[in-house]
C-alpha cells in the first residue's frame, strides 16, 4: 500500500534490498525499476523510530518495503524475491487469504481495502477499482508518497509479529474530496511467516481502515468543474507514467 512518486536512476535504495538486485529479465510494470527519493525523504522526516543497522526491526522494515515495491512495480510473480510465490498468502483483518497471483492482480490498495460493509456504507469500493485506478487515486491524494515504518517487532523468525505506522499528507484530491493538507495516518499489527531463506509465506495484517478514510473524507466535496479538471490531471499523469516509468 506505499504509493511513491519516483524517477529512474541507478543509485541503490537503502530501504529496499531487492530493488537493484533484480535479475536482468525482470518484467517491470513501467518499463524499468523505479526510485523512491521523494517518499524516502518523507519517511526520514516523519519516522518516529530509527532502528540500528542490522537489527531485526530494520530487517523487517526493509523486507516489507521491498515486498511492496515488488507488488507495485513487477508484473510477474516469478520475479519476486521477497516471497515464496508457491506458498504466499495475504490475509487482511481475518478475511480469506489471497494468493500471490491474486494479490498481484488486484494490487496492494484493493487487497488491503476490500471490506464487507453494506454497499451504502462503503467509503472505498475495491471491487470497482482496477490495479491502475486504485494507484491513481492514492497517487493523486498523496503526491509526496505514502510512507511506512515499523514501530516495533515482538518475535523473531519464523513467525515475526510487528507493529507499523503508515502516513502521508493529503495534498491532492481524493474521490471528489478536496485536499486538506493535513497528515493522514493509521497504525496496525502484522504477522509474517517466513521460510529458511526468510522469504514470506504468510502475511497477516490487522488495522482499522476508518483511521485512513476519516482524514481523506474530511476534505469538502469538490464542485463538478473541479472534479472534471482533476480527472483530466489524473489521466495526464497516468499517460506520462506509462511513457516514463514514474510511480
Amino acid at each position: 500500500m506505499e504509493d511513491e512518486q519516483s524517477n529512474i536512476r541507478l543509485a541503490r535504495d537503502k530501504y529496499r534490498s531487492f530493488l537493484h538486485d533484480a535479475v536482468a529479465d525482470t518484467h517491470w510494470r513501467h518499463g524499468a525499476s523505479p526510485t523512491y527519493d521523494q517518499v524516502n525523504l518523507l519517511f526520514e522526516e516523519g519516522r518516529t523510530k530509527v532502528w540500528p543497522e542490522g537489527s531485526l526491526e530494520e530487517t523487517v522494515q526493509n523486507a516489507i518495503k521491498s515486498w511492496e515495491m515488488e507488488l507495485s512495480h513487477k508484473t510477474r510473480l516469478q520475479d519476486f524475491q521477497s516471497i515464496n510465490p508457491d506458498k504466499f498468502k495475504l490475509i487482511v483483518n481475518g478475511r480469506e487469504g489471497l494468493s500471490g497471483d491474486e494479490t498481484l492482480k488486484v494490487g496492494s490498495y484493493n487487497a488491503l481495502l476490500k471490506n464487507s460493509l453494506p454497499e451504502e456504507l462503503k467509503y472505498y469500493k475495491a471491487e470497482e477499482e482496477s490495479f491502475e485506478s486504485s494507484h491513481d487515486a492514492f497517487r493523486s491524494a498523496f503526491p509526496r508518497g505514502f510512507a511506512w515504518e515499523v514501530l516495533g517487532v515482538y518475535s523473531g523468525p519464523p513467525t515475526i509479529a510487528y507493529k507499523f505506522r503508515h502516513w502521508a499528507f493529503f495534498e491532492g484530491p481524493f474521490k471528489g474530496h478536496a485536499p486538506t493538507g493535513e497528515m493522514v495516518q493509521f497504525c496496525g499489527m502484522g504477522v509474517l511467516k517466513v521460510d529458511e531463506a526468510l522469504k514470506v509465506e504468510d502475511c497477516e495484517i490487522y488495522y482499522d481502515p476508518a483511521e485512513l478514510f476519516a482524514g481523506l473524507l474530511k476534505g469538502p466535496p469538490l464542485s463538478a468543474d473541479h472534479q472534471q479538471l482533476d480527472n483530466v490531471a489524473a489521466s495526464t499523469n497516468t499517460t506520462s507514467t506509462k511513457r516514463c516509468p514514474l510511480h
